[in-house]
């Protein structure tokens, strides 16, 4: 009977299905790719990251909202989502730590939460179709004009995303006992990865995404980290190119979208995966130690180590995959100092067995440190 008050909502996807709900919290319109997320918590830290700007993210676990949102755990400064599709919503929320609901939060910022979905089913549907555009509005829009509006939204494949969420300017995070000094390229950089960093006595400099090999170098790095974000890779051609400039001159370590930018760098190349790995419980093996790692992901786009167009690509290692899928998810080039992972190894939310990349990257920092004071 609770559902009786709320405004019925109606997901429409691009392959023509769709599906009834109801808003939580205002009737907003919204589009973007939509993308299934497996994760049984953490949705603040989801909903902040910037890597989904532009997608449309449902939750396969069945309840969401129950703990609320706090004032704490950000991984940006706003919500990035472009909408939360969820099938049971809490809205009478409950934890200590609790300021405001997930929908007021999401509302706030101009996109939409709706509820009464049939989530594993959709997952089931996209995981057959693909990750593939969607749009959200009042049921009484009809299906005519929710459709005109999804057909105008663009396709994720060829879309630059980064300079939407990159910072403007650069700004520091210092600490009182400095061993080095890391500049972070902002692509969509989450909280976590420049306290993971902080947390080993590392000085981190954030700069925009669009900043030249010269104005990188000034700011004293004693490494560079490529941070996640969202979108194609293949668009970022000024990027790239930036990236290759540096291959060579300090260790380099990339996360996610970086991983995949200094993966064409290297003379490698990109491609779409048909759904993305999107969740916090995901395994991949290392295989140098023949671990496995159950890790946080969120990515649509895939490196593919076979299409080797580079010279320098040639002692290039594949340090990582995904025992999902078999693709590719760490590569290395100890010749050059650089490395990356595909998944989120500052995790926020999910589990932290990936934590040591950063010690490694740490020492890659002070080795190279140490050989220039020596110089």
């Amino acid at each position: 009977m609770g559902n009786l008050s709320k405004e019925k909502a109606l997901l429409l996807l691009d392959n023509g299905k769709y599906y009834e709900g109801y808003y939580e919290g205002k009737a907003i319109e919204s589009g973007g790719e939509i993308v299934f997320n497996t994760a049984m918590n953490g949705y603040q830290e989801l909903i902040t990251d910037p890597s989904y700007n532009g997608q449309i993210v449902l939750m396969t676990y069945p309840m969401i909202g129950n703990y609320g949102i706090n004032d704490t755990d950000f991984e940006s400064e706003r919500v990035w989502i472009s909408g939360l599709v969820t099938k049971n919503y809490v809205r009478m929320f409950s934890h200590f730590s609790a300021s405001k609901s997930l929908s007021e939060f999401v509302n706030a910022y101009g996109f939409p939460v709706i509820s009464g979905i049939d989530t594993r089913y959709l997952t089931i549907d996209l995981r057959n179709e693909g990750s593939i555009n969607a749009y959200i509005a009042p049921k009484e829009s009809g299906i005519t004009y929710i459709k005109s509006k999804l057909t105008c939204l663009p396709k994720m494949e060829g879309l630059n995303l980064v300079k939407n969420v990159s910072t403007g300017e650069v700004y520091e995070k210092r600490v009182k006992s400095p061993e080095f000094n890391v500049t972070i390229i902002d692509y969509g950089v989450k909280y976590n990865t420049i306290r993971c960093l902080n947390d080993l006595n590392a000085c981190v400099t954030v700069v925009p995404h669009n900043f030249s090999k010269q104005e990188i170098l000034k700011t004293d790095p004693d490494g560079i980290l490529l941070s996640n974000g969202p979108g194609d890779p293949k668009t970022m051609k000024e990027e790239t190119e930036t990236i290759k400039s540096l291959i060579g001159e300090k260790p380099i370590f990339g996360i996610c979208l970086g991983h995949q930018l200094l993966a064409l760098s290297l003379g490698f190349n990109t491609y779409k995966l048909k759904f993305g790995h999107h969740g916090i419980n995901h395994p991949v093996k290392n295989l140098k130690t023949s671990k496995i790692e159950i890790t946080s992901q969120n990515h649509g786009f895939c490196v593919d180590l076979s299409s080797v167009g580079g010279r320098i690509s040639k002692n290039t290692e594949l340090t990582h995959i995904s025992l999902n899928d078999n693709t590719v998810e760490g590569l290395k080039n100890a010749g050059l100092k650089a490395f990356s992972v595909q998944y989120h190894p500052e995790s926020s939310p999910g589990p932290r067995d990936s934590r040591y990349l950063f010690s490694e990257f740490k020492e890659l920092c002070l080795n190279n440190k140490k050989r220039i004071f020596k110089a």
